[in-house]
């Protein structure tokens, strides 16, 4: 090949996974210790007009042998790869003691429940709920602040203890509940029949993100005076102070503080969706075999 040829030499590759079945756990760390196999797709550019390709395979560690499980936990090294397997191990480890029960989020207004519930339903193969989105669909399609607005609060509590009663008969969903449904003890009867994750964020941190979105979807929020941010946390907290003791009926607790400390961030704004969702699956697993552990002491 001469050298005219040779600087047009062009190379593109595409890594593509081979199927893998399920690796035994790697401690805590959601890797495997074995190779991996991977399959390389190779093109070579000779010309504007020729164009070869082929295939090879070449084996590939993913054990991180030599990177200690503290500096993996901290978030120094873990990438969207590692954090989509972490998340994959966590699920096949927690589905034989879930048995198929909902898993119902709770916590304040703005705690991600949401984007968290997705991405536990994704991994599990649960499908996903909203009870705010049912109780609106079961009122016309108003949204809630409308409801509020033209029906009061306590009508919209009666149909929200409607839809968890309906939602406590059924299985393999992740449940995103409204932020006031703790305050009911009838609720907790019908969301104890699954398993039910607090997300626990700072105040500080709820106000920071309603204050950035506005609060017109959040009719509780209405009545206060100030900057968007001082109206957020003034209320919010007065919230919390009120239904603080209620999250912590909740089966598990996902404290994004402690995510942020183990992870080595500094403010709970920089963890992932998926940062949160690993430690929920985590704190699930802990309740479960610890329920476990409960019925073998019978």
């Amino acid at each position: 090949m001469d050298v005219k040829a040779a600087r047009g030499l062009q190379l593109s590759a595409v890594v593509q996974h081979e199927k893998i079945g399920r690796r035994p756990r790697a401690g805590r760390l959601g890797m495997s210790p074995e190779p991996q196999r991977i399959r390389l797709f190779v093109s070579t550019r000779l010309s504007s007009t020729v164009t070869r390709r082929r295939t090879t395979s070449l084996e590939v560690s993913s054990s991180y042998d030599n990177v200690s499980a503290s500096i993996l936990e901290s978030g120094h090294v873990r990438s969207p790869l590692d954090e989509e397997l972490i998340l994959k191990n966590r699920s096949q480890e927690i589905q034989p003691y879930l048995n198929g029960r909902c898993i119902y989020l709770v916590g304040m207004m703005g705690s991600g429940k949401t984007t968290v519930g997705k991405i536990m339903s994704q991994v599990l193969g649960y499908s996903f709920c909203d009870s705010d989105t049912l109780v609106e669909e079961e009122v016309g399609g108003n949204s809630v602040a409308d409801i509020f607005k033209h029906h009061g609060e306590p009508f919209f509590r009666n149909k929200e203890t409607e839809v968890l009663r309906k939602l406590s008969l059924m299985r393999q969903l992740v449940i995103s509940t409204g932020g006031g449904a703790v305050i009911r003890p009838i609720n907790w009867k019908y969301m104890h029949k699954g398993v039910s994750v607090w997300l626990d964020v700072p105040v500080e941190a709820l106000a920071r993100r309603i204050a950035a979105v506005g609060t017109n979807s959040r009719p509780l929020l209405h009545y206060e005076a100030g900057d968007p941010y001082s109206r957020a946390f003034m209320r919010l907290s007065a919230i919390f102070e009120e239904r603080g003791e209620s999250y912590a009926n909740a089966n598990a607790r996902v404290s994004l503080k402690s995510i942020a400390i183990k992870l080595g961030k500094r403010d709970v704004s920089e963890l992932s969706p998926t940062d949160i969702a690993i430690e929920a699956l985590d704190q699930i697993d802990n309740f479960l075999k610890g329920e476990g552990d409960s019925y073998a002491e019978c």
